[in-house]
């Protein structure tokens, strides 16, 4: 079948080459930002993508600027003049214009800069000074601020008024004269309500708020707790600095998992999409993990070293070691991904950790009895083994199992509260760990009931 967005990126490279730009600015100006980002970025001829950009009315270059990738925004900057980026500039959210920045070259950064107004500038570099990962740095500063005394004509004015330069106008967050957060207001009440009514009688003062240097996954879980579009964001002092909205959670979100996910495969982070990395970037990022983990397996090696004459005696245990180490491994992973995830939802608490280990203790030992019955059934029916080997290799089963999910479930919590992140202890790391015991267990069992 073939890629709708494929057929039209043929048709628009065809119709540019045709110099037909009223065609092109006619179907560019029907479609959605996002879906003009990504055709742009989706290997479209690099000296296309200006041409097609210039064509499109001011507001959605706009919005399609923020949706695409820094690589393609670069390109752009670069053959922008100063004017083309003061306007792209001036329709960005301040927020957006932060995001720009920090992706950025330093001279690009000092060119989008100059060509920001002074009022714009001075909240950029505002946003900027917060740390990374804060709820500072990912805030907004446009919002719409009322005054307790003001009645609701008053306000709805002052909405039309400044409200087409604010990132949204469905929370508007009533303070003080000293800017101290006092409860917010949505503008469906607004519109329900009566003219004369004050914003003080109207506004809902049980809010939900957050310090600028929260940690922007707290942020997150805050959206998802209380189903917020906007959260308000304060300074030490309760002072309405900003709002976070949840176009900009959901980006934290996708960051985070991406970031938890690649730790879990034992991959270094990165920020840039797979078909942006060079070879020499993904080769830097699994490296230092293969190289660890590569060290540790050594000692796997060892072991069977060390009991090379006894498995000479019994050569069919060999046959067994990776099903045995396989089996640790996956049960060690399932436990750690479990704990990980609740760590990460906050389901799950350090504090939690003798309750944990106790439910992982009682489903280890359902599981590795399970596999044990099943397999020690299958040894003397099909592989034909003595009752001896066949117990010998089940009761490692059972054991393994055990032990694989009490260090599955207790890495990531003893992680989390040296101040690491639980991801590191994932599936690599303990299968490393579970493989050297299990095979430590293993040899302990063949040599009491072998006689090795």
């Amino acid at each position: 079948m073939t890629d709708p967005l494929e057929t039209l990126k043929t048709s628009i490279q065809t119709l540019a080459e045709s110099k037909k730009y009223v065609t092109l600015r006619d179907i560019l100006s029907t479609m959605n930002a996002a879906d003009i980002a990504s055709l742009f970025e989706d290997n479209m001829p690099e000296e296309i993508i200006p041409l097609l950009y210039r064509l499109l009315p001011k507001e959605l270059a706009a919005d399609t600027f923020v949706e695409m990738d820094p690589e393609t925004q670069q390109l752009l900057i670069k053959g922008f003049s100063d004017n083309e980026l003061k306007e792209v500039v001036d329709e960005l959210y301040v927020d957006d214009a932060v995001d720009l920045v920090e992706e950025m070259p330093a001279n690009v950064v000092k060119r989008i800069l100059s060509q920001a107004d002074a009022e714009k500038r001075r909240m950029i570099n505002t946003i900027l000074k917060y740390p990374e990962d804060s709820a500072g740095s990912i805030m907004t500063t446009e919002f719409v601020e009322l005054r307790p005394h003001m009645t609701v004509e008053d306000a709805i004015l002052h909405i039309r008024r400044s409200g087409i330069n604010k990132e949204t106008i469905n929370n508007c967050y009533v303070s003080s004269k000293d800017r101290k957060l006092m409860g917010v207001v949505t503008i469906r009440r607004l519109i329900l309500a009566e003219p004369e009514e004050t914003m003080e009688e109207l506004m809902e003062d049980n809010i939900i708020s957050v310090n600028t240097m929260e940690d922007q996954e707290t942020v997150a879980q805050q959206f998802s707790k209380y189903n917020l579009i906007a959260m308000p964001v304060v300074d030490g002092e309760n002072r309405l600095v900003g709002i976070v909205t949840v176009d900009d959670v959901l980006d934290v979100l996708e960051e985070e998992v991406t970031e938890d996910i690649e730790k879990m495969a034992a991959i270094v982070p990165s920020e840039k999409p797979y078909f942006r990395q060079s070879i020499f970037d993904l080769w830097k990022s699994r490296i230092p993990w293969l190289l660890l983990l590569m060290i540790s397996a050594t000692f796997t090696g060892i072991i069977i070293t060390g009991f090379e004459e006894s498995l000479a005696k019994f050569v069919v245990l060999t046959a067994y070691i990776p099903m045995l180490m396989d089996t640790g491994g996956n049960s060690g992973s399932q436990a750690s991904v479990t704990i990980i995830r609740g760590i990460s939802l906050n389901e799950i608490e350090f504090k939690d950790i003798f309750r944990v280990m106790w439910k992982e203790i009682r489903v280890a030992l359902m599981c590795g009895a399970t596999l044990a019955v099943c397999n020690f059934a299958k040894l003397l029916l099909f592989d034909r083994l003595t009752i001896l080997v066949a117990l010998t290799i089940c009761l490692t089963l059972v054991v393994t199992v055990f032990i694989a999910k009490l260090v599955g479930c207790t890495l990531p919590l003893i992680a989390y509260r040296l101040g690491f992140d639980p991801a590191v202890m994932a599936s690599p790391f303990i299968t490393t760990i579970v493989d050297a015991i299990s095979l430590l267990v293993y040899f302990q069992f063949a040599t009491r009931l072998l006689g090795l």
